[in-house]
């Protein structure tokens, strides 16, 4: 069932934040009205606008979310939880909506679970207020990322260090380029492992006790450096005065090839001591035009068989070369053993504090529970609806194939053989031929199976289904007499190497029309196009 408007979903079960904006008030969030230190003080102010609001192509009439509406601005939001949430032995699962209705240039949509703190002030939330965990999509430029960064405390030297997470294998272009809603998820669990998911797919997942060690700045890892010491060959010109030319006989060496144009006249209104002395334009000597050349006789160049292209010096082994690098042990005064990196620091607060070149970021839907049925449920009611109307308006199989073919110009083979070619081959055998041909040709009845066939594939929505006509009549290899809808088919495949053989199956088809017109009569009576494809 394809949603007509939005019904805001209805948080169930234990959950700690649950926000859809769908009341049309940012009530319980505080926009940051802090300065950002370190900061030229023009763009220092967390002064970016937010509103709640439709996105501006909503397929979903009434469902509202939070939007990011200013550009090349610092902006921070942030609200409470229900009540703080500790790492015991529960999971934590957070999710969240995202739109980039603009596409995105360079920015962030994560968010951040703000650490609990005595001193925590939402109102002055910066880009240094403690977190204990920061998750979500950012980009600039080419570089598509989807964070999850952890703060671990050292229980020793009470320092803080940032861990993240590897980076995913999966393609993550297409969820900030597509201009549609996609939900991101974090689930953590109480075993270590986690799960980052885009659309209810993993993406990304792993042990919180992997981490990467950075190798110091000055360490050398080169096995081979260039030889300092190595001296340039004698340069060697790319090409050569070819040696072996002789110059053509009755080339004339004292005339030059332009001249002076003898039918030329000073105007009028020339004046020396303003102009300089007038001289009349160029123009091709005569002379040269019976000659082989005019002018200082040069030899062609030819390639140099000496030359050697562009020098570099040998490569020899690293006198400096210390292997690769592992930290040197040593006892470690911070030395401690953490087996639970899930018992991170309790968060009281959800916020977005984020720096974009591209406004109208649409949010929608947080969600933060420990448990997975309800993320999963609220997700149903919220996401999932949006999904569906989104995908219910999605534009034509003809539109879908043309864009594809602008990106993928080797499509439009796929497009001709798929639904060209089928509607050519049924033109030629009615257009020539014997009367039997003509006969089938003519009766609307017996071409109705065809044309069915091809607006059904016409009816696609989507490239990958026509793809499986164009394996169905490619592929299919089975022929019997018993079946002709089959061996009609089975001709089309065939008519493309061999005509005759297209005919003859036909003909076995118009011998046996009895079963022909029972089978047609079973597909005229398929009122959708998954009964045609069962039917085939």
């Amino acid at each position: 069932t394809i949603p007509s408007c939005a019904k805001a979903p209805e948080p169930r079960g234990e959950h700690y934040f649950a926000e859809s904006f769908d009341r049309d008030t940012l009530d319980g969030w505080v926009m940051s009205i802090a300065k950002k230190e370190d900061t030229d003080e023009d763009i220092a102010k967390y002064d970016g606008k937010w509103a709640v609001e439709e996105m501006r192509d909503s397929k979903l009439p009434g469902d509202k979310g939070l939007v990011l509406k200013s550009r090349a601005k610092h902006h921070a939001i942030s609200a409470q939880l229900l009540r703080p949430f500790a790492f015991t032995t529960k999971p934590l699962i957070v999710q969240y909506e995202v739109n980039f209705q603009s596409g995105i240039d360079c920015g962030g949509a994560y968010v951040k679970l703000l650490t609990q703190t005595p001193d925590l002030d939402l109102a002055q939330f910066v880009d240094k207020t403690p977190y204990t965990i920061m998750f979500g999509p950012d980009k600039c430029g080419e570089d598509y990322k989807l964070h999850f960064i952890f703060r671990h405390k050292n229980p020793k030297t009470g320092e803080v260090e940032e861990k993240h997470a590897k980076k995913p294998d999966a393609d993550l272009r297409t969820y900030y380029t597509d201009k549609k809603t996609h939900l991101y998820t974090l689930v953590l669990n109480p075993d270590n492992s986690f799960e980052v998911l885009v659309d209810q797919t993993v993406v990304n997942s792993g042990n919180l006790l992997t981490d990467m060690t950075p190798a110091p700045e000055d360490w050398d890892e080169r096995a081979k450096v260039q030889d300092p010491d190595a001296a340039k060959d004698e340069d060697a010109p790319a090409q050569i005065a070819d040696e072996a030319a002789v110059k053509p006989e009755g080339w004339l060496d004292d005339e030059p090839e332009y001249i002076g144009d003898p039918d030329a006249l000073k105007p009028d209104d020339w004046d020396e001591d303003m102009d300089g002395e007038w001289e009349a334009p160029q123009v091709p000597n005569p002379k040269c035009e019976s000659a082989p050349g005019c002018g200082e006789w040069k030899r062609p160049m030819v390639d140099n068989p000496n030359y050697k292209g562009k020098w570099k010096p040998p490569m020899i082994d690293n006198p400096n070369y210390q292997g690769v690098w592992k930290p040197r042990k040593i006892p470690n005064p911070a030395f401690f053993e953490d087996l639970q990196p899930f018992r991170m620091s309790a968060f009281n607060a959800v916020g977005l504090e984020l720096w974009s070149m591209t406004s109208d970021i649409f949010f929608d839907n947080f969600f933060i529970t420990d448990d997975r049925n309800t993320a999963d449920r609220w997700a149903t009611e919220g996401w999932a609806l949006k999904k569906s109307a989104e995908s219910a308006a999605e534009p034509g199989l003809a539109t879908q194939m043309l864009s594809a073919a602008e990106e993928r110009p080797w499509l439009w083979v796929v497009y001709v053989l798929t639904v060209a070619l089928p509607v050519v081959l049924i033109i030629v055998f009615c257009c020539t031929g014997k009367s039997s041909k003509q006969h089938f040709c003519s009766d609307p009845w017996l071409l109705q199976p065809w044309v069915r066939l091809i607006s059904v594939v016409g009816q696609h929505r989507r490239v990958g289904e026509l793809l499986f006509f164009f394996f169905f009549f490619s592929k299919k290899k089975k022929q019997t007499k018993k079946k002709s809808f089959i061996n009609t088919n089975q001709a089309v495949r065939h008519y493309i190497t061999d005509v005759e053989h297209f005919r003859s199956a036909v003909t076995t088809q118009l011998n046996s029309s009895v079963v022909y017109q029972e089978r047609a009569e079973q597909l005229l009576r398929e009122q959708d196009s998954g009964g045609l494809l069962r039917t085939a």
